[in-house]
């Protein structure tokens, strides 16, 4: 997306979810950053980075505006996505039925668990590591989602890396090594979880000495 700061990019999927729960034809920017919890200003900056600058008085078209901002995020095509280490986490994931209504697909499920390869979850089979390479070739995969345990995401990154996928979810708690041009994106709980504990302590006036 060149050209949009990365916090604009952040946003972007925010005012998406916005728009399509709306419901009206059009939308004003103090309503969106109502909705999506951003000041209006932020709003409009955001959006004109889309080309996109509202009628004075009447607002956004919202169904040109979700084009619009789906059309940046890249969904107007869907996405493969293929998840690697299918423990509780995994296979959530796996379950999930909202990832086809935002355009993903997810069409392969990996582990190295000779246990957990052959059962089914999710309506897909689990294969083994062994078939990675193969399967992100012959059915284009695009994305990889990485829930294994820390001690072993390092080598699925590898694994993701040497076989095409340049797009990585990362859920395991580490930071990965990954060559320039590999986007890794890190969801790291306990971190979300101890942010969640500053701003508490600080609302409850329970900070320690």
């Amino acid at each position: 997306m060149k050209g949009i700061p990365p916090a604009t990019v952040q946003r972007l999927p925010i005012y998406l979810r916005c728009l399509t729960e709306y419901g009206e034809p059009t939308i004003s920017s103090e309503r969106l950053a109502e909705l999506a919890r951003v000041n209006s200003a932020k709003v409009r900056k955001d959006l004109s980075f889309l080309g996109s600058y509202g009628t004075r008085g009447v607002g956004y078209d919202v169904d040109h505006l979700v084009h619009q901002v789906g059309r940046e995020l890249g969904l107007t095509e869907d996405w493969a996505v293929c998840i690697v280490g299918m423990g509780n986490l995994g296979s959530a994931l796996a379950q999930y039925g909202g990832f086809g209504q935002r355009g993903f697909e997810v069409l392969g499920l990996f582990d190295s668990d000779p246990a957990k390869v052959g059962k089914k979850v999710g309506g897909l089979v689990i294969e083994p590591l062994t078939k990675f390479a193969r399967a992100v070739k012959s059915r284009r995969l695009s994305i990889g989602v990485i829930t294994t345990p820390a001690t072993g995401a390092q080598e699925v990154a590898d694994r993701m890396v040497e076989a095409g996928i340049t797009s990585i979810l990362n859920f395991a708690p580490i930071v990965l090594s990954v060559p320039d041009g590999i986007d890794v994106r890190r969801v790291d709980l306990s971190t979300e979880l101890q942010i969640c504990s500053f701003y508490l302590s600080r609302s409850s006036g329970k900070r320690a000495s």
